[in-house]
């Protein structure tokens, strides 16, 4: 038996959550009983996923903290604050968990540097490995830990080719160490249920959607300023956008700013984004980074077509010529061009690039995920 530990502290409704619980849940499905995933639940920011891991069979492993992460917080200096308490409050709880129950692997995606630091000062018969989470900031610490740590790191898994070529680059492990992993984010028995289902969006048909955390990297602002020019020339488009964070009021701000009250909509974060993607005539994608972007993945597998920022790192490397349109990186105008581009494309292009964008998706599916994962916890 293989048994694999899960290390995800996280604030705020990131990807990662959906990666790790896809992730896990894909080695009880395929491993015929050989792999057991167990999520550390470092600071009770797991607690309200009981019943989803319930159902999966994913066992969630509750540490006896005395501090707990108020999911919900958002900007940069509290959440930097946060993450020192995390680490601090956790250093002897994750020393303890890898002595005493000594799992054969530990992947780390958040917060890395716990786990690393640990590794350098203790010896653990438990093997790590790093798992890149979103676009990384190679700093010179990073730098220094990472090569420091080196020995006692198993593989670092990369979301993207282009994150996979970078950290190569770096050349602080050996190009073995590093490896492609396409994250878990489709599940077509899923998709399928979650787009019969009925929410009401008080919008037509006649929508484009974007989703995201309202934050400085979804970068949403640069949309709500875009439709401003849109509706002149098709007053016929409206413009749905989901998600949830700090940026709420500065959006619904710029909107009224705008008068854009009928044409915008906001809503909290849902989780049957498939239901949205199937009734949205597009998904525009505004980000400043990704890797590799799992709203945009979802809506290729959905059939819906993608606009997406060419942002590093992911929407590139998926997007590519054929696969829907890129816009110059944080460039209005660029962006205004690209959607009245797909507005008056003809119907046969338009399909043919939905096809080959869910050809694409294809590759990250849970099954596929599970296949190179296992491959490596050998």
């Amino acid at each position: 038996m293989i048994n694999v530990y899960y290390w995800c502290p996280f604030i705020g409704n990131v990807a990662t959550i959906k990666a790790v619980i896809n992730s896990a849940s894909s080695l009880i499905k395929y491993s015929n009983n050989q792999m057991l995933p167990t999520i550390i639940n470092s600071c009770g920011e797991w607690d309200n996923f009981g019943k989803i891991l319930t159902e999966k069979k994913i066992y969630l492993k509750t540490f006896k903290n005395f501090f707990k992460i108020n999911t919900r917080t958002s900007g940069y200096l509290k959440s930097r604050i946060v993450y020192l308490l995390i680490f601090i409050s956790c250093f002897f709880l994750l020393k303890k968990t890898l002595k005493k129950d000594q799992p054969t692997y530990l992947i780390a995606h958040l917060i890395t540097s716990l786990p690393i630091f640990l590794y350098l000062i203790f010896n653990f018969k438990t093997k790590l490995v790093i798992r890149v989470s979103g676009k990384i900031k190679m700093n010179i610490f990073r730098k220094t830990l990472w090569k420091l740590c080196k020995k006692n790191i198993a593989f670092i898994a990369c979301p993207t080719k282009e994150t996979q070529l970078e950290i190569q680059e770096l050349k602080l492990l050996d190009n073995s160490k590093i490896i492609y992993l396409p994250d878990p984010i489709i599940d077509i028995n899923e998709i399928v249920k979650q787009k019969q289902n009925i929410e009401n969006t008080n919008l037509t048909n006649n929508f484009f959607v974007t989703i995201g955390r309202y934050s400085r990297q979804k970068n949403h602002l640069l949309i709500i300023k875009c439709f401003k020019n849109i509706i002149k020339i098709n007053n016929n488009i409206n413009l749905l956008i989901i998600g949830n964070g700090e940026l709420k009021k500065k959006y619904i701000s710029e909107i009224h700013h705008l008068n854009l009250e009928d044409k915008i909509k906001l809503i909290e974060h849902s989780n049957n984004i498939p239901f949205y993607l199937n009734k949205a005539i597009g998904l525009i994608s505004t980000s400043l980074w990704e890797d590799p972007g799992f709203v945009m993945i979802e809506a290729a597998a959905c059939n819906t077509f993608v606009i997406s920022s060419d942002c590093p790192s992911g929407p590139k490397e998926f997007i590519g010529n054929d696969s829907g349109i890129l816009f110059k990186n944080n460039n209005i105008k660029n962006l205004e061009e690209s959607i009245l581009k797909y507005l008056s494309m003809d119907q046969e292009e338009v399909l043919k690039r939905k096809i080959n964008a869910k050809k694409k998706s294809v590759n990250f599916t849970k099954f596929r995920h599970f296949k190179i994962l296992s491959s490596q916890l050998i």
